[in-house]
Parts: structure tokens; sequence; C-alpha cells
């Protein structure tokens, strides 16, 4: 937000008004009492916000996702609309409450998710395993060969160019 959406007269107005209540004169020494509370600017009140976000987004995540078979956690195509439907709950209960999104509270709900019901997931949405042992073979070997054939026929080729002037 750039400084030209601050200075809109109805902004002024409120920001002098907000400044008028706050600073007070006593005796040409300008000192700052308590605000009335009509001027008072509550933040966000982050224990009630993770309150609410555990009890509406995360038990609905949660609802969802032990209805899905846990061998299908890791399909982004079964589990996109679950996890859209959590983080717009984020976002929601963020703007209801005044709170910024993202924030500390939603980066920690997200790290439980993904401990509890992502960990195993590779990028790909499968596990990772190892190739069949001849592929696995193959891929060691192969190269390893071509590396001593190659420097055996440097070495070879050298010895033989030492009697050629």
């Amino acid at each position: 937000m750039h400084l030209g959406s601050f200075l809109i007269p109805r902004h002024l107005l409120w920001i002098l008004i907000a400044l008028a209540t706050l600073l007070v004169s006593v005796d040409g020494i300008i000192c700052c009492p308590s605000a009335p509370p009509l001027m008072v600017v509550a933040g966000c009140d982050e224990v009630m916000y993770t309150n609410v976000l555990k009890e509406f987004c995360l038990q609905q995540f949660e609802f969802e996702m032990e209805v899905l078979s846990k061998s299908i956690w890791c399909d982004w195509d079964d589990t996109i609309g679950i996890y859209k439907d959590v983080t717009n709950c984020t976002i929601l209960l963020a703007a209801k409450l005044g709170c910024f999104w993202p924030n500390q509270m939603v980066d920690h709900l997200f790290i439980g998710i993904h401990r509890k019901y992502f960990r195993n997931c590779s990028l790909t949405g499968r596990l990772p395993a190892d190739p069949p042992f001849p592929i696995l073979c193959s891929l060691l070997f192969i190269p390893l060969l071509i590396t001593l054939l190659m420097t055996a026929l440097v070495v070879w080729r050298s010895k033989r160019s030492e009697g050629i002037v």
C-alpha cells in the first residue's frame, strides 16, 4: 500500500482525531494518557485466533482426511480440495478476527498438518523406492567400467606413443 492511500481526507481526519485524543498538554508539556475506548485499536487476539483455528479449520480438515484412506493421503488430486478448504478457512478467520495472514499461528497449523498427514509423501505424490536390483547394478557398474576402460586406453596410448618422435 502506498502513502497516497493514507492521505485521503477521511483518513487524515481520523489520524488527527487520534493524535488529538492521545496527546494532552499539561502545563505546556505533552503527555500521553490512555486513549478513549473509541480510539483503541484492538490487535489480533492470538490465543483466540489459535483456538478458533484448531476448533474450526483443523477439526474439519482432520475429519475430512480421516474419511480418506491413508493410502491416498499423498495423492494430491484427492487432497487438494481439502487442503484448499483449510487454507481458505484460515484466511477467512484471520480477516474476521482482524489478524494478518499469513502469520505464525497459521504456519504452526500447517507444519502440524504436514507432520501428521504428509510426512511420508514425496514431491510427486509417491513414496520413494529403490530401483530393482538389476537396474541398480547396471546404473552403478556401467559408468565404473567405462571409467576403467578409458583409463586403460589412455595409459595404453601414452605407452605406445613413447617410441614415436
